[in-house]
């Protein structure tokens, strides 16, 4: 079995992003890993250089800056890293450079990638998702955030990154068939040093937004403002070993009350229908579980 595994990245010192441990995280699965590099005002060409693996191959690119509708730039990034990689590869496994897998799920998921490898069927292996914030040490638990996502996919062309890289559509425009998998994605998205946080949130805006509207919308503050979310629980497990330098690094505190809740009465309701059904009501659903 083939695994080919691939991401993006782009300015990856400016803003913080624990690309080195996404990549690392993955490595034992791959045979391969592809990383798209973009142009950058930093040195990120050069650090994933440094990681001391000879399965990292890399790609240059360069973003078109003037794609800026709904994060479309993030998927031909994805697109790019996803045609470079090996064809005769079973599967791809795709992480983003804010995202870690924990090692203790290596085993769970080489094991489903061999179970369905010749189950065709099956197009990709869907994830559960924990979102931290803050901190390493909360985990966002409202309706926010996504439950899971898909990771490993087929190796088809006919696959391609759907609207702002969060997942994979089948051409012409049909959902992933799915088997999901216990395992998780760490998502470290909304941890990082509240300067770096805030340039990150006024950059990538601008692959969603005109300036007009980050002039509206974007706080002009040069420290990213943590408090402001609706509901976090403190993370009770452990954090994968590649991320333990970069957590005994940390630089700067935040500390939530736990017994603060702001939820809506709109996710009130929903959480009420899921504790009662075990429904989630309203879910975004870009695969189809088989």
């Amino acid at each position: 079995m083939k695994v080919s595994g691939f991401t993006f990245v782009r300015n990856a010192i400016r803003y913080d992003y624990p690309v080195v441990e996404a990549i690392q995280s993955i490595l034992p699965l791959c045979t391969e890993m592809v990383v798209a590099v973009g142009n950058s005002d930093d040195d990120t060409l050069q650090l994933i250089r440094s990681i001391p693996s000879d399965k990292i191959r890399i790609i240059e690119t360069v973003w078109d800056d003037n794609v800026r509708d709904n994060g479309r730039v993030l998927a031909i990034e994805t697109d790019k890293a996803f045609r470079a990689i090996d064809p005769t590869a079973d599967w791809a496994f795709y992480i983003q450079a804010d995202e870690v897998m924990h090692e203790k799920y290596i085993d769970a998921v080489r094991e489903n990638m061999q179970r369905y490898k010749d189950d065709h069927e099956v197009e990709g292996l869907l994830f559960d998702y924990v979102h931290f914030y803050g901190s390493y040490d909360y985990v966002g638990t409202s309706y926010r955030w996504y439950r899971r996502e898909v990771r490993v996919i087929r190796n088809r062309k006919d696959i391609f990154s759907y609207r702002d890289a969060q997942g994979f559509r089948i051409l012409p425009n049909r959902k992933l068939k799915v088997k999901h998998i216990p395992a998780s994605i760490f998502h470290y998205g909304y941890v990082r040093e509240p300067k770096a946080m805030q340039n990150k949130q006024v950059s990538f805006n601008r692959y969603w937004h005109s300036d007009e509207w980050i002039d509206q919308n974007i706080p002009r503050t040069s420290e990213f403002d943590y408090s402001e979310i609706d509901r976090l629980e403190r993370f009770q497990d452990t954090h994968p070993q590649v991320m333990h330098r970069r957590i005994a690094n940390l630089t700067w505190d935040f500390v939530f009350d736990e017994s603060r809740v702001r939820l809506s009465l709109k996710d009130r309701v929903k959480e009420w229908v899921e504790k009662t059904t075990g429904r989630r009501l309203g879910e975004y659903r870009n695969y189809v579980i088989v």
